[in-house]
């Protein structure tokens, strides 16, 4: 919401902010949060909207809803959908336990979030995964198709390859990133949790490398039987586009979108024309 537009001139502020503030008190009095109890563990959610069409938000690595879905959460149609955003077992508000990575941690979190949503009393519902996300996502939808309605993955990939392997290594040392991009994990986590999760997670997706191909979740992707949207950032620095092409020629009802000046976070830098998108599909 700009406060300034071009060619006018604002003489008191005191309006704007009084509309800033009706706002923020209309979202927050629409939002709910809580946690439920599911699989041994007490996992947060936040749900926003009316709709019959459910959405379920699943996070990248060590993300929640807070830092990776604020504008889906925030902006995708109330009307048409109820959506759901969760922190995975060990991210954000759903700690304890802490993260662990075990070979099977894609699998674990799939599991959740499915039970998660019929715990909420969803019994269809869309997902849309982001990176990790995705990948949990994919292997939720092959898993269980009578409840998977539609599917929206970006910056995900099936298997680990070496050129993978040379960009997880490279970011391995937090310290070594920006602070503009270390500070909303730091403020979730705390420094030093967040360095040694992060580490932890490098090493676990990691241990993928060491499989036939690098099968993270090949062999679910053919049985994926929901209308399938890829989205890729052609300027991804850490999914190449090989991956994305990969998931669409192995899910039979996909098709592929590309976003030439997209990153990895696109659906936060571009976040209008990405909920357009979705929206659409949905």
């Amino acid at each position: 919401m700009a406060l300034l537009l071009p060619g006018r001139r604002v003489t008191s502020i005191k309006p704007q902010l009084w509309k800033w503030k009706a706002a923020i008190q209309n979202y927050c009095s629409s939002v709910s949060s809580g946690k439920t109890h599911v699989n041994g563990v007490d996992l947060h959610y936040e749900q926003r909207g009316k709709g019959k069409h459910a959405l379920l938000l699943l996070p990248g690595a060590l993300g929640n809803t807070q830092t990776d879905f604020g504008p889906q959460l925030k902006h995708l149609n109330e009307e048409r959908f109820t959506v759901v955003g969760w922190d995975p077992r060990g991210y954000g508000k759903s700690r304890p336990p802490d993260r662990d990575f075990p070979l099977d941690f894609f699998e674990r979190d799939a599991k959740d979030a499915v039970d998660l949503m019929k715990a909420l009393g969803f019994s269809h519902f869309s997902l849309l995964g982001w990176s990790d996300g995705g990948i949990t996502a994919m292997i939720a939808a092959a898993k269980n198709p009578d409840m998977i309605h539609k599917l929206v993955v970006w910056g995900a990939n099936a298997f680990v390859s070496k050129q993978d392997l040379e960009l997880y290594h490279a970011v391995r040392d937090v310290s070594q990133w920006s602070s503009r991009m270390r500070q909303p994990m730091e403020e979730m986590y705390g420094a030093e949790v967040f360095a040694k999760t992060w580490e932890a997670w490098v090493k676990g997706i990691s241990e993928f490398g060491t499989r036939p191909e690098g099968n993270i979740c090949m062999d679910h992707l053919l049985l994926i039987s929901c209308p399938t949207l890829i989205i890729h950032g052609e300027k991804d620095p850490m999914v190449p586009g090989s991956h994305a092409l990969y998931l669409l020629e192995h899910i039979k009802q996909s098709r592929l979108h590309l976003m030439p000046e997209g990153k990895h976070n696109l659906h936060l830098r571009y976040a209008a024309e990405f909920n357009q998108m979705v929206e659409e599909f949905l």
